[in-house]
């Protein structure tokens, strides 16, 4: 959401004109009032609400008209906070900065226009708005569908994550309570185990947040290296723990066998190595940027 206004703004100058030459060429509104504004709804694909406010009293005089029903209850209703902040220009035409509308809770811009002793108030949706003007690319449908796939995805790797935590508890408590002695092995497994959780789960939250609550429309450079950075360190850790446990097993039981242990540690230590200079370069392209 924060990017439509963002796209807004950057392109606010050609919007405006777009928006009010395109309402010039519609005729005068009054004329569309006759008919409950549905010509204007058919021109206007945007368009997501209509009402008349008189310029004098500041009173609502028309009921909330929808693309798809009215509001009637909305007539009447003092509108002097709004017409407050209007500056029109020469054109008799005002525009509000993007907000998030009370009525739609979508992200909108609202064009007031003088005819006469009304003000007609006209919202338009913003993302369906930049999508027209191809300033960002927006397919609801394959939208629906991929944010199913990522719900289905995230919460089903949170459910495994969950599993993966009960069950390494119930392993070790059964363990704890069987005949067999306690070994250092057994104590790092639920460790391993628990660290991958959270792994998995960081993983699920990121791809829950900015898929389906929060949705992207934009490549953000910082926030995936933030991602694959949280992720890989999670990795890495429990990588780490794994060779402990194996440099320990080996020094107990077998020491030909330690050059296997340093295999592990040295590629662990390559992985960090690479974390490093990708974070390093990918800080360095981000301050260049700026």
């Amino acid at each position: 959401m924060k990017e439509f206004f963002e796209t807004y703004i950057q392109h606010q100058e050609d919007i405006e004109y777009f928006l009010q030459e395109s309402l010039k060429n519609s005729g005068d509104l009054s004329n569309h009032k006759k008919i409950d504004f549905k010509q204007l709804y058919k021109i206007f694909p945007y368009l997501e609400l209509i009402y008349i406010v008189n310029k004098d009293t500041k009173i609502q005089t028309s009921n909330n008209f929808y693309k798809y029903k009215i509001d009637e209850n909305a007539m009447g209703k003092d509108r002097s906070h709004l017409i407050s902040k209007l500056h029109f220009k020469e054109s008799n035409i005002a525009f509000s900065p993007p907000y998030i509308s009370s009525a739609t809770s979508s992200n909108c811009v609202t064009v007031s226009i003088k005819e006469g002793d009304e003000i007609f108030f006209l919202d338009f949706q913003i993302d369906i708005l930049l999508q027209k003007l191809n300033l960002i690319e927006l397919n609801k449908p394959f939208h629906s569908i991929t944010k199913a796939f990522y719900i289905i995805a995230g919460f089903s790797m949170m459910v495994l994550a969950l599993i993966t935590i009960i069950f390494s508890l119930y392993d070790f408590i059964a363990y704890l309570f069987s005949i067999h002695d306690l070994s250092l092995e057994m104590i790092f497994k639920p460790i391993i185990a628990l660290t991958l959780s959270i792994a998995i789960f960081d993983l699920a939250k990121t791809i829950l947040e900015q898929e389906v609550f929060f949705k992207s429309y934009s490549k953000n450079s910082k926030l995936e290296t933030k991602i694959l950075t949280k992720f890989l360190t999670t990795i890495i850790i429990a990588l780490s723990i794994e060779a402990l446990i194996v440099v320990f097993k080996i020094a107990i039981n077998d020491y030909d066998q330690m050059i296997n242990a340093f295999y592990l540690i040295a590629g662990i230590a390559l992985i960090l190595i690479s974390l490093t200079v990708f974070i390093f370069y990918s800080t360095k392209k981000d301050k260049h940027i700026q």
